[in-house]
């Protein structure tokens, strides 16, 4: 369909301005960051969540925040930590700050219970991603943003089957994790044949490899390796190596690295939740909440997930993958 010749102009228009507000300072001295979009005050939104950067997953995570964020002229303020307790502090930091929404994950829900009524009491909306749908709307969230963790190990489970599983480990890498936890529990029901957890340090890769490595040694039995997120999957192939073991590997999430290996078929498939998504809808949601009373899901998690990754579809996802979106 042609466009009005006017089209063109009204096109470049909102390139400019779009442009012009790119390059603003993140200082917030510049004119053109005192009013958003809808021409109301600028808003600050802080995003807290349990694993930070130099994660793959959570790299594309903030990538989509700060694209949302660039949208909607927000000022994003990112934080993590691991440990509940070290979360629910940084919340507290962002309620003091009197941000104007807080995107939380809720790996360990009861350590941020507390905080998450503070953050109520100071009127400050708070939006969920990732882990926790079950216990997001019971917090108070006003919306979830992510997979249905047991929906996923569910798929996991049945593509598990599918390739010719019979005995296979779940390597759970951060202990405590109810998301983790229902991925494993999820599979377990729909696999049909043995699924056992294995518990690992996410954060020391050798002893990862090195636990995988022993389990394998133990039971040729072992056809099977699941793990919980993309960084992992590499580790547990070269486990398998090391081990002399033929079994099969496939994982959680995606990024760069892990198409390549779904391409030359040395990962059978990947569960992707569209990290990116997560991001960029917690951001957005806040900000069409507070500038048009917008809200998201009807008091129901909005799904970003989950999708199989195989071989065959891997390469429609590369060039998105290398540039750190998918």
């Amino acid at each position: 369909m042609r466009l009005p010749r006017h089209a063109g102009r009204i096109a470049a228009a909102v390139l400019a301005a779009a442009l012009a507000l790119g390059g603003c300072s993140g200082s917030g001295g510049k004119k053109a960051e005192e009013k958003a979009a809808s021409g109301g005050p600028r808003l600050k939104i802080a995003m807290v969540t349990h694993s930070g950067q130099g994660d793959t997953f959570w790299d594309i995570v903030k990538k989509g925040a700060e694209a949302a964020a660039g949208k909607d002229n927000v000022q994003l303020l990112y934080s993590a930590d691991p440990e509940g307790g070290k979360q629910a502090q940084l919340v507290q930091t962002a309620i003091d700050q009197k941000a104007d929404g807080i995107v939380v994950t809720l790996a360990k829900p009861d350590a941020m219970r507390d905080v998450l009524a503070r953050a109520a009491a100071a009127k400050i909306p708070v939006v969920s991603i990732n882990s926790g749908a079950e216990a997001s709307a019971k917090l108070g969230a006003v919306a979830h943003f992510g997979q249905d963790e047991t929906v996923a190990g569910e798929a996991a489970g049945r593509q598990l089957a599918k390739i010719g599983a019979k005995n296979a480990i779940c390597v759970v890498h951060e202990q405590g994790n109810v998301g983790l936890e229902s991925r494993c529990a999820g599979a377990k029901k729909t696999f049909g044949g043995k699924l056992q957890n294995l518990y690992v340090t996410g954060t020391d890769m050798p002893q990862v490899k090195s636990a995988i490595t022993a389990k394998l040694q133990a039971d040729k039995s072992i056809d099977g390796v699941l793990t919980l997120g993309a960084p992992f999957a590499p580790t547990a192939v070269d486990a398998a190596k090391d081990a002399g073991s033929k079994a099969k590997v496939a994982t959680f999430d995606l990024n760069k690295d892990l198409i390549a290996q779904l391409e030359s078929g040395a990962i059978w498939f990947a569960v992707d939740q569209q990290p990116y998504l997560q991001g960029y809808e917690a951001v957005d949601a806040l900000w069409l909440l507070r500038s048009n009373g917008n809200a998201l899901g009807g008091g129901r998690p909005v799904l970003t997930g989950p999708a199989i990754v195989t071989k065959d579809s891997a390469a429609s996802l590369a060039a998105f993958a290398n540039r750190g979106t998918r």
